[in-house]
């Protein structure tokens, strides 16, 4: 029987009757079995004591890529699952872009096999159409009884509009959720960056505002004519929120999340060429940063994903514009996040996902199972390539000033922290 204390952690959870308060934590065989203000250890227990440390209800990623099966160069799922446990992510979504994508039943349980008896809960996403490509639908049904817990292909829009309505409907007789990400191809054209300033005198090609915004308000009313649920993923812009805060106050079930780098970056850090800022959704201005900030703070934006994407070195460090698009992010989302919202905002936002995605979400009580989330908030230190636990380094993040740190996880029964 494997016994864990955490010892003197002050509880972030607004559903628990501990919230805010410091008491050590005793976890047996994965069930929280006593919370109090002294809990009294034996040598064979697992000890848990560092200084400042927090704990909270499991975070979860609604964007992380790992590359398998077919870009193990990139990522492996098992790596890839280290990397979010030693990030403090208890429960990952896992997007298709895989090679093959994930766009089959055998494909959703080759990828759930992989991640079987971890610390960090993995759920597959689904392809929407059938490999990416947005001609047809892939086989939804079989893939949601595999256990896939959405469908979306990963950054690419559906530019036909009737197979995206009839995804909405045919979605509704299993209660499926539609991930749509939001990016008109035609405007957006050659464009690689932000339209605006910057662009303008760097001379490169900008992606106008408006590429997000009409394809956010043509699935936005398509939802309205289908019903049924929409997720639209990493949003960017200011018109993107007011469009979504109106479909919201309609009634429509609609979900939204922003990057973290979206909130934390502008595009002002392209001046240099440095092809680990090249995202997409693009870093915007810094006017819409901060009303980014601003409507993750009122609740427009539902949760905040690292969009993490690891991208091998012969295809990121290349010239600005023919580098691929992506930053990984697990291991810099909490300490970045720490710099522009508060605490209890970022565990919010953090663990959001999992009422989206319809996960199980305990609460920090006595009885429950332990799925939490280990993290310190004040100390301020700087993102450095040691940091970087993935096998891919394109971290958009390298050099920043960050805050707090995440110290591992505890869920399905284990413990892993990040020394």
């Amino acid at each position: 029987m494997t016994t864990v204390v955490l010892k003197q952690a002050t509880i972030l959870d607004k559903s628990s009757s501990f919230h805010n308060q410091k008491v050590d934590i005793k976890i047996e065989n994965g069930t929280i079995v006593a919370i109090s203000s002294k809990i009294e250890t034996k040598d064979t227990d697992e000890v848990v004591e560092i200084n400042g440390l927090h704990v909270s209800q499991g975070w979860m990623d609604s964007s992380v890529s790992f590359g398998e099966p077919g870009y193990e160069d990139r990522e492996t799922i098992v790596n890839g699952l280290n990397v979010a446990a030693k990030s403090g992510f208890t429960t990952v979504a896992l997007q298709p872009n895989a090679a093959p994508i994930i766009d089959n039943q055998a494909l959703v349980k080759f990828v759930l096999n992989k991640a079987s008896n971890n610390a960090v809960s993995l759920y597959p996403i689904g392809a929407l159409t059938k490999e990416s490509e947005g001609t047809d639908l892939a086989e939804l049904f079989d893939m949601k009884n595999a256990r896939a817990i959405a469908f979306g292909d990963y950054q690419k829009s559906m530019s036909n509009a009737n197979l995206f309505k009839i995804a909405l409907q045919y979605v509704q007789d299993f209660d499926g959720l539609v991930i749509g990400f939001s990016q008109d191809s035609n405007i957006k054209g050659k464009g690689i960056v932000n339209e605006g300033i910057v662009s303008t005198k760097l001379g490169l090609k900008g992606i106008p505002t408006l590429a997000e915004e009409l394809q956010i308000a043509r699935n936005l009313f398509l939802l309205e004519y289908t019903g049924g649920k929409l997720h639209i993923p990493t949003i960017s812009t200011q018109k993107s929120i007011e469009l979504i805060k109106e479909a919201k106050a309609k009634g429509l079930q609609v979900t939204c999340s922003v990057a973290v780098h979206n909130l934390v970056l502008n595009d002002e850090v392209l001046t240099g060429f440095d092809s680990r800022y090249k995202v997409l959704p693009p870093l915007r201005d810094e006017a819409t940063r901060l009303a980014l900030i601003e409507a993750v703070k009122n609740g427009v934006i539902d949760c905040i994903t690292s969009d993490h994407n690891p991208i091998d070195i012969e295809h990121k460090k290349l010239e600005f514009d023919l580098a691929k698009d992506g930053t990984i992010g697990l291991e810099s989302a909490f300490g970045a996040l720490q710099t522009v919202l508060p605490t209890e905002v970022i565990v919010e936002k953090l663990t959001a996902a999992k009422s989206i995605f319809n996960v199980n979400n305990p609460n920090i009580e006595i009885g429950n199972q332990a799925d939490l989330s280990l993290f310190t908030t004040n100390e301020d230190w700087t993102f450095t390539k040691e940091n970087i636990l993935s096998k891919s380094k394109n971290s958009a993040f390298l050099g920043q000033n960050m805050k707090g740190k995440a110290i591992g996880i505890m869920n399905n029964g284990q413990l892993i922290i990040n020394n």
